[in-house]
């Protein structure tokens, strides 16, 4: 069994997740982590549950999810996994939207990327695998990681509750979002889970029905 925990960081209250099971091997998604409370409450929660971290998951590369990068690596010696697509946002594409913030990414941050992950992939901790579903639209290399033994999916900004992710930042694209939300995500059983990268969780079956921008 999965025990997953959110913690909100940063100013827009991105949801950075921690992933683990009983052996404590874990994967961080979404280090979005920019305050010292922010580092503080990782740091806490990592050492309190003693969690081994294997993987730093990125769902997307927009600063807001990613501003952690250089604190995992340099405290958890874990380098982020992202889709190589999104490799120039992480270079600073469309770092405007985020004002002086864009400063402290180019003055603390880039730790080369991990791995470049990409439709199939698998990535293991524990006793658990998560697989890669390649989900554009809110960026260009928008990633979602699904764990088809616990029905779970962490989307980033691809869907939220009664809700779907900006696209008119640099390299959005309203309908390949839509379509990836069609046929990647609401292929999912109904009662899958889906932890957004902002805001509450949801159900596929629940946003299936009732999300005003998916017809």
């Amino acid at each position: 069994m999965l025990d997953i925990k959110k913690i909100p960081v940063n100013m827009l209250e991105e949801n950075c997740y921690f992933v683990s099971d009983d052996t404590r091997e874990a994967v961080v998604i979404d280090c979005g982590a920019l305050t010292d409370d922010d580092r503080r409450r990782i740091t806490d929660y990592i050492e309190d549950h003693r969690l081994q971290v294997r993987h730093h998951l990125c769902t997307h590369m927009h600063y807001d999810h990613c501003f952690g990068a250089a604190f995992m690596w340099e405290t958890f010696h874990v380098g982020p996994e992202f889709n190589r697509a999104d490799e120039p946002i992480y270079k600073g594409m469309g770092a405007e939207i985020f004002g002086p913030l864009a400063q402290v990414m180019k003055e603390g941050l880039t730790p080369a990327a991990a791995r470049y992950l990409t439709e199939g992939d698998d990535i293991s901790f524990g006793h658990h695998t998560l697989t890669v579903l390649s989900t554009p639209g809110h960026t260009p290399g928008g990633i979602c990681f699904y764990c088809a033994a616990e029905k779970a999916v962490f989307v980033g900004d691809t869907l939220f509750y009664c809700s779907v992710g900006r696209t008119d930042f640099p390299g959005g694209d309203s309908e390949a979002l839509c379509e990836s939300v069609r046929n990647k995500l609401f292929t999912l059983p109904e009662d899958t889970r889906v932890y957004p990268g902002h805001g509450p969780h949801t159900e596929i079956g629940f946003e299936k029905a009732h999300n005003p921008y998916i017809g």
